[in-house]
């Protein structure tokens, strides 16, 4: 019977990823955040000063939160505890504020780094907030969602909100090369070089995340043969480029945005980038589909009447046809719609039209445009003087259809361009026929 040191096989520490070993312990070895890290910028004048406050780090996956939380920790010489907002819930909170008043008796200061903040809920959030005010510790926490919308607004208070921003390929670039050439925690005991291109591909395709750049990094270098990581290796590591798109976050909101702005900026190439981007990304077609309906009446509108027909011909043919052929029905709608007149008259029309409304109540309709189906109705002058526009040349007759307060008022005023600059020729035209008259 052949034994085994069970000690010896549970005991064993398994080697952290790349992206853990690598991590820098130094403002001076960590880069890609000048605008907060750099000579007398926010966070580099609180750690010199000793004078940190409560932080919310809100930047995207892989730009260094986790990674700047350890390295004020160490900087201030505070006790670091790790928190995940996943892992785990108020009752382990509790017991590290317990901790943190034993250790401020000590004259050790805590900073709690709360990964992942915006997982909390409104109620756990709050638990929070009786320690910051006491001083027993200070929070980093870090978010890749919008804290003005996932954070509450009396922790928000308490913080300072620090915007990281989504790593540039070039420093991705520089992070690998120092990860293969480092060999204390890096690969280069290994002895790999990249060839360029590979190279690029990596630090393009992570997308601003450093942790997946590195990691991928480490796959590369375990697959290949040779004594250089080439691009078929490198996109043998990576398998899939992961587009960064929350569905239900604020990217989703970002990319749509840019979505429609291309459309509204008459700029085909953008506005197919942003769909194509969605599309990849598993947006649901049906909800482009019906932004694109109603961008078709708020920013074409009647430059050019066809553009919500082809908007809303778009939605039926893709019901019938769905994907993957639906993208071609798609990108044709996008394309009408980016390279069409653009004019937010009707929009800009019906709303003031509902902001007279509101304002002035409900003015009385001219007798003369109310209908008189009873023979009181036409005692009381219902109908009378009424014009009966066919009667006339043209189809037109001048005559009032506002209520009397009104008289005047314009709401919709079409633009030079498109389609309505033969609608605001016929108003002026028909305003003309009315004078001669």
């Amino acid at each position: 019977m052949v034994s085994t040191n069970q000690s010896t096989l549970f005991e064993h520490t398994p080697t952290p990823p790349l992206a853990e070993r690598m991590r820098p312990a130094t403002l001076e070895a960590f880069f890609g955040q000048e605008h907060l890290v750099g000579p007398g910028k926010a966070l580099r004048t609180m750690i010199e000063a000793d004078r940190l406050s409560s932080l919310i780090f809100w930047g995207p996956p892989g730009c260094g939160k986790t990674t700047l939380a350890h390295i004020v920790a160490r900087a201030t010489h505070c006790r670091f505890v790790f928190f995940s907002a996943i892992m785990a819930g108020i009752k382990e909170v509790r017991e590290i504020f317990k901790e943190a008043e034993e250790q401020a008796r000590q004259g050790q200061r805590t900073i709690l780094f709360v990964d992942e903040i915006h997982r909390f809920n409104k109620a756990q959030q709050d638990a929070f907030l009786p320690a910051v005010e006491k001083g027993l510790v200070t929070i980093i926490g870090a978010t890749t969602e919008n804290p003005s919308f996932e954070v509450i607004a009396p922790l928000l208070s308490r913080c300072r909100v620090l915007r990281l921003k989504q790593l540039e390929a070039g420093d991705i670039a520089t992070l690998l090369q120092r990860a293969l050439q480092d060999t204390e925690k890096g690969l280069g005991a290994l002895g790999l070089s990249i060839e360029p291109e590979a190279l690029q591909f990596l630090a393009e395709a992570a997308q601003g995340d450093g942790r997946k750049a590195l990691n991928t990094l480490e796959v590369a270098a375990n697959l290949t043969q040779q004594e250089s990581i080439t691009l078929e290796t490198a996109q043998e590591a990576l398998q899939q480029k992961a587009l960064l798109y929350d569905k239900g976050g604020e990217e989703h909101y970002n990319v749509i945005s840019a979505f429609i702005k291309s459309i509204r900026g008459s700029d085909p190439d953008a506005a197919l980038y942003w769909l194509a981007r969605m599309l990849e990304a598993g947006e649901d077609p049906l909800f482009i589909l019906r932004r694109i309906i109603i961008l078709a009446s708020e920013d074409i509108g009647n430059a050019d009447p066809r553009a919500l027909q082809v908007a809303v011909s778009a939605l039926q043919a893709f019901q019938m046809v769905g994907m993957p052929e639906g993208r071609i029905i798609l990108g044709q709608a996008v394309t009408y719609l980016a390279t069409a007149p653009k004019s937010n008259a009707a929009y800009l029309g019906i709303d003031a039209a509902l902001a007279e409304v509101r304002k002035s109540g409900a003015l009385e309709v001219p007798l003369h445009i109310r209908n008189a189906p009873t023979k009181l109705m036409k005692e009381l002058g219902y109908h009378q003087g009424y014009q009966y526009a066919h009667d006339f040349s043209g189809g037109y007759v001048q005559q009032q259809y506002l209520p009397d307060k009104l008289q005047g008022r314009t709401f919709y005023d079409p633009k030079g361009y498109g389609y309505e600059k033969n609608i605001k020729e016929r108003m002026e035209w028909l305003k003309n026929l009315g004078k001669k008259e």
